[in-house]
């Protein structure tokens, strides 16, 4: 019966805290690590006051065998009917003080990811820019190139040459083209056009051979940020979803911006309040409606820690990308800084997504026990 009482209980749970000051604000993790000590004290506090009321219920049916008169069977019916309805009343507390722990902790865990979230969405907003990307692939891009490109148009065979349109001068692979014909049919000499070679060649090496890597890492940096638009679409959705049944209506942004959570408390105590008070059918959907956004929130966290997963392993392949190219050492002195700072910023963003925004750990064993009722301290 006690292993009964303490499974049915924990089947319920999923976090544990009515108060969000106890907690790492900046953590989910250390708030699972509370939820794991503090269902071991709650379920440990309801299962020793169940437990009593069991001995005496097994008492009275023990005493019922051996009782002779009819007032004696009467009097400890009653008292059996007493014993038995305040175990129930026993669990009906327990399930909703469980209610209260799992729910506000939830709700905690959802702020913390929202901060996350827009942290994340900062990061992004940050990242180099088409424009920057552009800047450090394009050799049309850089002061030594146009200079080299204005000569060899200078020296150029008038007879021979010819212009490119203004969208094909853009085009920085005919634009290197281009500049290379006008070279060999100009009239500088060999050495002049040796000593223009040398004042762009890590230059013309650097963009031609790194340009669509580069392009790589902007069109996937943008990929990872309107995967971000979307996270923070489903977080403000699930906020709407989750505090719906206890009658909050406004939304995560304008709750974070008031620092309101102290109403969303409030109307979880109410709510709780009326559930206690209700019977039957309502007081079991009332206590669905509560459980449920649980499960969304159960979801919402397998995002996340997907898309933390998944950016993760982006940037480290930018970073390979960025470390591939093969003449760094002998072009240092040449290579564009915003280069320089692309690699710093990618180093920087990796070791945020080991740290500030990793996954939250609810897998394997913890995520049973917030499913199941399974636990590693029974």
């Amino acid at each position: 019966m006690k292993k009964a009482i303490y499974a049915a209980i924990l089947f319920f749970v999923f976090v544990n805290s009515n108060a969000f000051a106890n907690s790492d604000p900046k953590n989910p993790n250390a708030v699972i690590a509370e939820m794991i000590l503090e269902i071991e004290t709650i379920t440990h506090k309801f299962e020793g006051l169940i437990d009593s009321k069991q001995q005496e219920l097994n008492q009275i049916n023990t005493d019922l065998k051996i009782a002779v008169s009819t007032e004696q069977k009467v009097d400890l019916l009653l008292e059996k009917v007493r014993v038995t309805s305040e175990i129930r009343n026993l669990l009906k507390e327990t399930y909703g003080e469980i209610s209260k722990i799992r729910y506000l902790k939830g709700l905690q865990i959802i702020k913390i990811l929202y901060e996350k979230i827009l942290s994340l969405d900062h990061h992004f907003a940050s990242v180099r820019t088409l424009n920057e990307i552009n800047k450090i692939s394009n050799p049309n891009q850089y002061p030594e190139f146009t200079k080299m490109k204005e000569t060899m148009v200078a020296k150029r065979d008038k007879k021979a040459a010819f212009d490119l349109t203004a969208v094909l001068g853009t085009n920085p692979i005919v634009s290197v083209v281009q500049t290379f014909t006008n070279m060999i049919s100009s009239s500088l000499s060999k050495d002049e056009k040796d000593k223009e070679l040398a004042n762009v060649d890590c230059i013309l090496d650097f963009t031609l051979r790194m340009q669509n890597d580069l392009n790589t890492i902007y069109f996937e940096t943008a990929f990872l940020q309107k995967s971000n638009d979307k996270m923070k679409e489903d977080i403000e959705l699930l906020f709407k979803d989750y505090t719906k049944p206890i009658g909050y209506v406004e939304t995560l942004e304008k709750c974070r911006t008031t620092d309101n959570w102290e109403t969303v408390t409030q109307n979880m105590e109410d709510y709780l309040t009326k559930m206690k008070v209700a019977t039957g059918t309502s007081q079991h959907k009332m206590q669905i409606n509560i459980e449920f956004p649980i499960d969304r929130l159960l979801q919402f966290i397998t995002q996340y820690n997907n898309f933390i997963d998944q950016g993760g392993k982006f940037y480290e392949k930018f970073k390979i990308i960025l470390n591939s190219y093969e003449n760094e050492k002998q072009c240092d002195s040449k290579l564009p800084i915003e280069y320089k700072k692309l690699k710093s910023d990618i180093d920087v963003a990796i070791q945020k997504f080991n740290v500030a925004y990793r996954p939250v750990e609810v897998n394997g064993t913890k995520m049973k026990e917030i499913l199941y009722g399974l636990n590693e301290f029974e």
